[in-house]
């Protein structure tokens, strides 16, 4: 079934809204916690790991209780509307400051830390499934997914892109007898202004939250869900996960899913210490963010034509082995930014087409479930596969933290030792290089070709007919 442009653009102001909050907690909440908290690397890195266990918790309780929510509005819609709110408010405590003992900020930093993580399973788990309850035809998911991560690294773009600059502006607010406006941090006209680190992040991350409430209200208002579950299926747990882990592109799928956002995470968590300490201007990393955000961005829309060209599985093959290389160049680059830049483009471009069809995949597995194993699982199937993800994210900045220890690196040194240089350029470049590269090898055991998807399509629709 065809989607209409609105609720494809609709749909997408969903991840626009949480990357407005999410993308402040992968690329800077790390370093807010070792440079503005002042909790040390390793310790900032368990915080983030720790997030990973509660996540084993709360992510397949969130899909299991989107399975079985019946509504009005559908099972997955009604939690962008109740579920933003939480998100937004817990955002801005996780970048609050508050006036405690190094022992009182590591315990605060933590429990934000855990709430935040939750807020954000209730809400953007339901948003994932919907992409395969919107439609049940795979080049629609593709393109709809095309649309949502084209809107959601335009939210990157802007948060990477202006972050810094709105943290300078804020923390300047009230701190200064000297006017001071977000042109001048544009600019960089610091000379004699104070910032005030703690007051710039919070108020910025109150901009963006509000911003991401009013983009899920929309997300609701201009979506609908239209795949039913099957009407027979009890509300077996046991059942559920049974079936889920018979699942072989699931599987597959999660694999890929836990090493990708490994890389994805330790890259992120790693390039604002790259530009401070190796290229020795901290500033750069925000044209550099914004430069592979805009790389991303036009490479996304050629996600759907080569998907029908050549399929899914290809594609993202392909597309892990070329950006691992790219990706690994950047240390053959040395301090040579052009070259940085160069390598950096081509790895974003490179990989760009892959992200929309893995989400496009992940709603081909809850199809396969159906069709293979005769048990649809479309919340638990999707939170399973982000949990996985989320594993990965907290393994990669928690890795990331633990390389910094591990190479004797001391946070807010005018010089850093090279063992330390040393991990932190591997940490942007090889590293994350060889993990996505891996990636093509475990999608080489992904068994949903194109002939699959035309027939679960044909089966499925006659199913569900003959159910009415």
């Amino acid at each position: 079934m065809k989607l209409s442009i609105k609720e494809k653009v609709g749909y997408s102001l969903g991840d626009t809204a949480s990357h407005f909050v999410w993308d402040l907690v992968g690329f800077w909440l790390l370093f807010f916690y070792t440079e503005v908290f002042g909790i040390s690397p390793v310790v900032a890195g368990w915080i983030m790991f720790a997030g990973s266990i509660w996540d084993a918790v709360v992510d397949p309780i969130v899909g299991i209780i989107t399975d079985r929510t019946n509504t009005r509005w559908g099972k997955f819609r009604p939690y962008l509307l109740f579920g933003a709110v939480p998100y937004a408010i817990l955002a801005v405590l996780a970048f609050t400051t508050p006036p405690f003992s190094p022992t009182g900020m590591i315990v605060y930093a933590a429990i934000t830390c855990l709430l935040l993580r939750t807020a954000y399973a209730f809400v953007n788990l339901p948003y994932s499934s919907m992409s395969a309850v919107m439609t049940n035809d795979t080049y629609e998911r593709a393109g709809l997914n095309t649309y949502r991560f084209i809107a959601a690294y335009v939210g990157q773009f802007i948060v990477t892109g202006a972050a810094l600059y709105l943290v300078n502006y804020f923390g300047a607010m009230g701190n200064n007898e000297v006017e001071f406006s977000l042109l001048d941090s544009i600019a960089g006209n610091k000379e004699g202004i104070v910032i005030d680190q703690a007051q710039g992040y919070q108020y910025t991350v109150i901009a963006f939250a509000i911003l991401s409430l009013l983009f899920f209200f929309i997300a609701f208002k201009t979506t609908r869900e239209r795949v039913p579950a099957p009407k027979k299926q009890d509300n077996s747990i046991s059942k559920d996960f049974k079936y889920l882990f018979q699942n072989r592109p699931w599987i597959v799928l999660t694999v890929v899913g836990v090493v990708s956002f490994v890389m994805f995470a330790m890259q992120n968590a790693a390039i604002a210490y790259y530009f401070k300490y190796f290229i020795k201007n901290t500033e750069e990393v925000q044209l550099f963010n914004i430069v592979g955000t805009l790389a991303l961005i036009i490479a996304l829309p050629f996600s759907k034509p080569l998907a029908k060209r050549f399929g899914n599985k290809t594609v993202f093959i392909t597309s892990s082995i070329v950006s691992g290389i790219f990706f690994a160049l950047i240390y053959a680059a040395g301090s040579n930014i052009t070259l940085i830049y160069i390598f950096n483009v081509l790895a974003k471009m490179a990989y760009a087409p892959a992200v929309p069809l893995l989400w496009t995949m992940i709603a081909d597995a809850a199809d396969f479930g159906e069709w293979h194993l005769g048990r649809r699982t479309t919340g638990l199937c999707f939170s399973a596969a982000v949990f996985a993800q989320k594993v990965g994210w907290a393994i990669g900045a928690a890795a990331a933290g633990w390389v910094l220890e591990i190479s004797h690196f001391v946070s807010n040194a005018e010089t850093q030792p090279d063992s330390a240089i040393f991990g932190i350029k591997l940490l942007v470049s090889v590293i994350p290089g060889v993990l996505y590269a891996s990636c093509a090898i475990v999608m080489a055991f992904y068994n949903i070709n194109i002939d699959t998807t035309n027939r679960m399509k044909i089966d499925l629709e006659a199913k569900r007919a003959s159910e009415l």
